[in-house]
């Protein structure tokens, strides 16, 4: 698997050969490789998760999975007993895969996806109004292969959307024809059509009609019952932009699933630290708080299999043949 392919830290070449091995102190053995163009020496875990690592594996695998399954940080901390920077270093370390991973899903191409987009909400330190808080999370997620291709955690405003939207529109680029549809709201559809949209030449004189790239299309489901309603009734998916008349508007919709993911982790209370001591920690914490997200989005798309497809995410688009485990996974490489 390519993935998994050990490479030079320095020149990235693929040539290299065992040079010894050493053992570890919890770890066993593990492999030297020197590097067959550039005469670098360097260990297996050069450049990986494992990178300096002197706790078990198997140690760091079950803290990762309490932590995914819903286990507090406090509570991850006394039960495992270890410190709370360690668990913070752990968790930036495996945020820091994403990239890697990310920029591995893109390197493929997909004939068709539909998309759906959701806001999941949770409470960060304490509640607070809905327009101040921190804990707005935009998920958007392939609905055959349940695949979540983006997760953005910051407060609900424009540049929120923006970055998402912004994702989005490089998977795009790697997509002939890709739906997106939305609860109700309707600056998804009006910011991709700011940031994707293209000029169609008829031929006519007057100005070119302005709408989405070609393949493109959005639906938004209007929320609420219209029964009692006065007019013209709207309906029930709709779409709020202009399409390119190439374009296949045919989209047979059953029903839309909201996005089933449980908001499991980072449940952070103003209890959990309340002496001056410790006001730097939380203060670490906060800023990491958008890493954090990023822990879950690796183990849900590569490692878990979901309830409804039986299958991993990543394995269901067709990105992978097998899952990867927790060990697979810090055996990684970062991108650079």
């Amino acid at each position: 698997m390519e993935l998994l392919k050990i490479r030079c830290p320095e020149c990235k070449s693929q040539e290299i050969k065992e040079r010894c091995s050493y053992e570890t102190k919890n770890n066993g053995n593990r492999m030297r490789y020197e590097c067959c163009c550039c005469k670098t020496v360097f260990s297996e875990t050069k450049n990986t998760f494992l990178e300096g690592l002197k706790k078990s594996v198997s140690l760091i695998v079950l803290v990762v999975k309490a932590r995914t399954e819903g286990m507090a940080f406090n509570a991850a901390c006394r039960t495992f007993e270890i410190a709370k920077n360690t668990l913070i270093h752990w968790e930036k370390r495996l945020a820091a895969l994403k990239k890697t991973l990310f920029l591995f899903a893109l390197a493929h191409e997909f004939l068709k996806m539909v998309i759906e987009g959701d806001e999941l909400y949770t409470k960060v330190n304490k509640n607070v109004p809905v327009e101040d808080s921190q804990g707005w999370t935009i998920i958007l997620m392939e609905r055959a292969s349940r695949f979540i291709w983006v997760m953005k955690c910051s407060k609900k405003d424009k540049r929120l959307f923006k970055k998402a939207i912004g994702t989005l529109s490089r998977i795009i680029e790697k997509t002939s024809d890709i739906t997106l549809m939305t609860d109700g709201e309707r600056r998804y559809g009006n910011l991709l059509f700011e940031i994707c949209h293209e000029l169609v030449m008829t031929g006519r004189r007057g100005r070119p009609k302005t709408t989405l790239k070609k393949g493109v299309k959005v639906r938004i489901k209007n929320k609420g019952s219209q029964s009692k309603k006065k007019g013209r009734k709207r309906p029930k998916y709709q779409s709020p932009i202009p399409e390119h008349p190439e374009t296949c508007s045919i989209l047979k919709i059953k029903i839309f699933m909201q996005i089933m993911l449980r908001v499991r982790m980072l449940h952070f209370d103003a209890k959990t630290l309340r002496t001056g001591v410790r006001r730097l920690l939380m203060q670490k914490m906060r800023m990491l708080f958008k890493e954090h997200w990023l822990l879950p989005w690796i183990v849900h798309n590569f490692v878990q299999k979901h309830f409804t497809t039986k299958q991993v995410p990543a394995v269901a688009i067709g990105i992978l043949y097998n899952g990867l485990s927790l060990k697979q996974i810090f055996k990684i490489q970062k991108a650079a």
